[in-house]
C-alpha cells in the first residue's frame, strides 16, 4: 500500500484539529462522542474493566448507576452535582434529598472509576461524564442498546438539594410525569422510553405498599394490579412489614434490560404507580399508552428509542463553560480554590 502524501496527511492533522476545536470546553461548546479520544483514549474501557469487577460482588451495581445518570440529569442539568457530598453551610447535598436518601446506591463505584482515570490521564474525565458513560456500559452490559455517549461536559461546584426534592416520583400520576419531563424538554416517548430502565434492578417495599392495601386512600389494593401478582407481593410486602425490603422492578428478568418493563405493564404487573399510569391511567390511551404497546411488541423499537432518549437526557443543560465548571479531582467535593 502506497504511503499517503504530506497534502493527505496534513489534512488528516486538519481534521484532528478541527475536531478538538468543535469539542473544547467554553461558553458555546457542543458535547461529541470522540471528546476524550487524544486526551484519554482508553478511558470507556477503563470505565467498563471497574464497572465489570463491581459487578462481581453486586448484581444490583449496574442498574444504580444508570439511576444515577437519571438522578443527575434532572437536577440542574447533567453536571454531577449529584455526587457532591454535603459541606455544611455551603452545600446541602442531592444525596440527602427524599428520592435519594437511602435509594440512591453506586457512589463508592464511581470514586472507584475516577481513581482509575486518574491515575490514567489525571485531570481529564468530568464526573459528570462518568455517570454518562456508566450508563450506557451498564445497560450495554445487561443486554440492551449500545449507543454514542456525548461526551465533555465538566462538573457543577454546586448542588440543588429542593431540585432534588423535586425528581419524577414512584407516586406520580401521569400529568405529573409528563410535567416534570416537558419541564427539562424531554416529550412523551423520552417518558416511556425512559421508564423502561426499570425493566432491570431492584426496589423497596414502601413504594408499593399504598398500592397494595390503601390505593388514593381507598383502604383497597389499586384495581389496576393484577390479582396474581398483587397476591405475590402481598406475600413479599405485607402490611406492617419491612418497608425497606427490596423486590424486583421485572419478576421476570430481573437483571436483564430488556423490553419485558412493557409486557409487564400489558399485563398489569407494573410494580410502581408511575410505571403503570403510562399503560393504564385513563390520561394514557392515545398518549403514552401506544407507545408501551409498541415497545412491549418490540424490542428493537424500544432499544432504537431508548438510546436516542438517553443521548437527549444527556444533554440536558450540560455544564461545558468553564468559568462556572471545572473537573473534578474528587467527585465527592468541589476542587480546592
Amino acid at each position: 500500500m502506497a504511503s499517503s502524501s504530506p497534502r493527505a496527511s496534513a489534512a488528516a492533522v486538519a481534521g484532528v484539529l478541527v475536531v478538538a476545536a468543535l469539542c473544547l470546553h467554553g461558553a458555546v461548546a457542543q458535547l461529541c462522542e470522540d471528546y476524550y479520544d487524544c486526551t484519554c483514549p482508553d478511558a470507556y474501557n477503563i470505565v467498563k474493566r471497574v464497572l465489570i469487577d463491581a459487578h462481581k460482588s453486586d448484581i444490583r451495581i449496574y442498574a444504580s448507576l444508570t439511576r444515577l445518570h437519571f438522578h443527575d440529569c434532572f437536577v440542574q442539568g447533567c453536571d454531577g452535582s449529584l455526587l457532591l457530598d454535603g459541606v455544611p453551610g455551603v452545600i446541602n447535598s442531592e444525596k440527602g434529598a427524599p428520592p435519594n436518601n437511602n435509594s440512591a446506591r453506586g457512589f463508592p463505584v464511581v470514586d472507584a472509576v475516577k481513581t482509575a482515570l486518574e491515575q490514567a490521564c489525571p485531570g481529564v474525565v468530568s464526573c459528570a461524564d462518568i455517570l454518562a458513560l456508566a450508563a450506557e456500559i451498564s445497560v450495554e452490559l445487561s443486554g440492551g442498546p449500545r449507543w454514542g455517549v456525548l461526551l465533555g461536559r465538566l462538573d457543577s461546584k454546586t448542588a440543588d438539594f429542593n431540585g432534588a426534592s423535586n425528581l419524577p416520583s414512584p407516586f406520580d400520576n401521569l400529568t405529573v410525569l409528563e410535567g416534570k419531563f416537558k419541564a427539562v424538554g424531554l416529550n412523551n416517548v423520552d417518558l416511556v422510553a425512559l421508564s423502561g430502565a426499570h425493566t432491570f434492578g431492584r426496589v423497596q417495599c414502601q413504594f408499593v405498599t399504598g398500592r397494595l392495601y390503601n390505593f388514593s386512600g381507598t383502604n383497597r389494593p389499586d384495581p389496576t394490579l393484577d390479582s396474581a401478582y398483587r397476591a405475590f407481593l402481598s406475600q413479599r410486602c405485607p402490611i406492617n412489614g419491612n418497608g425497606s425490603a427490596l423486590n424486583d422492578l421485572d419478576p421476570t428478568t430481573p437483571n436483564t434490560f430488556d423490553k419485558n418493563y412493557y409486557t409487564n405493564l400489558e399485563a398489569n404487573r407494573g410494580f410502581l404507580n408511575s410505571d403503570q399510569e403510562l399503560k393504564s391511567s385513563p390520561q394514557a390511551q392515545g398518549v403514552t399508552a401506544p407507545i408501551v404497546d409498541r415497545f412491549a411488541s418490540s424490542q428493537d423499537a424500544f432499544f432504537s428509542n431508548f438510546a436516542q432518549s438517553m443521548i437527549n437526557m444527556g444533554n440536558i443543560k450540560p455544564l461545558t463553560d468553564p468559568s462556572k465548571g471545572q473537573i473534578r479531582t474528587n467527585c465527592r467535593k468541589v476542587n480546592a480554590s
